[in-house]
């Protein structure tokens, strides 16, 4: 028998998985709502049980479970099924660290529909569905994320705390820029009580923000800025401004009138504080932070995941003398700290 040529071992299973992935994010998606991480975690273990537990029917369990096993997320054995140690910290709702509400925002319909008309939105440059994506005005889904992503970011938001040494107690004035669920601010507030947050966002926006505010208390010190953030009247004097997951939106020329407008309303010695994936100059490292520029691509008509180079280039544009790059060691994030 001949040797096979390196081509014929060659097999499609990439392609064939990639273009079948959409399936595995419909089973995870199934599996949180229909609460089947949390009642495997009460120790309901069973088809049967989880079928009662969670009201559904037995073979669609099964068949979620097996899935949900093949996919790693559960374990098997003598037919009865246990979360691994990520589903047990991230998918049980009764973990702390539970980021089961984040699947109401990644796979919203509209969005995930978009994707599907990738090829549409390459051709013409615009999203698919109304030509401004995520950033049109008054977008509702920046309730839905505000409401669904704040478990996911608290992680980054308490290291943040600690690279700006909130905790020093020194009296700020921040201003948290598309402050959506507010985690951010909330942060600093929680660890600094001289901290003064001024939130701003779309003004349904900034009601779950105030909401997460009075559940961590300190509701008093988070004050609302309602509006477009290219059109709000920051005011002036900030010590702290904060950036987070904003600015890669937007095309360069776009962002660099927003860090002008953030530069005259910073204090003399005040910083910006801006939160996002970098990649590296490749485009294609790191993974996670690489491939947010396909995100931006499906879903806005300009945005893009920016090197550091490219940011330092912006803030430098915009009037800034320094912009520190770093890891974020909680998440695929970078933090820049720029200083006029």
């Amino acid at each position: 028998m001949a040797t096979p040529t390196s081509a014929e071992q060659l097999n499609p299973n990439l392609v064939y998985q990639t273009l079948n992935a959409y399936q595995a994010t419909a089973a995870l998606r199934a599996g949180i709502d229909l609460d089947v991480f949390t009642a495997i975690g009460e120790g309901v273990d069973t088809v049967p049980n989880i079928a009662k537990r969670c009201k559904a029917a037995e073979r669609g369990i099964r068949i979620l479970c097996d899935y949900l096993t093949i996919l790693g997320f559960l374990t098997k054995q003598d037919l009865r099924y246990a979360l691994t140690p990520e589903s047990a910290k991230f998918l049980d709702r009764r973990s702390p660290a539970s980021m089961a509400s984040t699947s109401g925002f990644l796979t919203l319909p509209g969005t995930v529909t978009a994707f599907m008309s990738l090829a549409e939105a390459i051709r013409s440059g615009r999203p698919a569905l109304d030509g401004e994506g995520s950033i049109s005005a008054e977008n509702p889904i920046w309730v839905e994320f505000a409401r669904s992503m704040a478990p996911m970011t608290r992680p980054v938001a308490e290291e943040m705390a600690q690279v700006l040494d909130a905790s020093a107690g020194k009296k700020w004035k921040v201003l948290d820029i598309a402050a959506g669920h507010g985690t951010f601010g909330i942060a600093l507030a929680m660890h600094n009580p001289n901290a003064e947050i001024f939130a701003q966002d779309w003004a349904p926006v900034l009601e779950v923000a105030i909401e997460n505010a009075r559940a961590a208390g300190v509701q008093a010190r988070v004050h609302r800025l309602p509006g477009s953030a290219f059109d709000v009247e920051f005011g002036s004097g900030y010590d702290v401004v904060l950036l987070t997951n904003f600015l890669h939106h937007f095309d360069p020329p776009t962002i660099e009138t927003l860090l002008r407008k953030i530069r005259a309303a910073l204090a003399p010695a005040g910083v910006v504080v801006t939160l996002d994936f970098i990649p590296n100059e490749d485009r294609i490292t790191p993974a996670r932070a690489a491939a947010f520029a396909m995100t931006m691509l499906g879903t806005t008509p300009s945005g893009d995941a920016y090197t550091a180079a490219e940011y330092r280039r912006m803030f430098q544009n915009a009037g800034f003398s320094s912009s520190d790059v770093r890891p974020v060691m909680s998440s695929g994030h970078s933090l820049i700290l720029s200083r006029v």
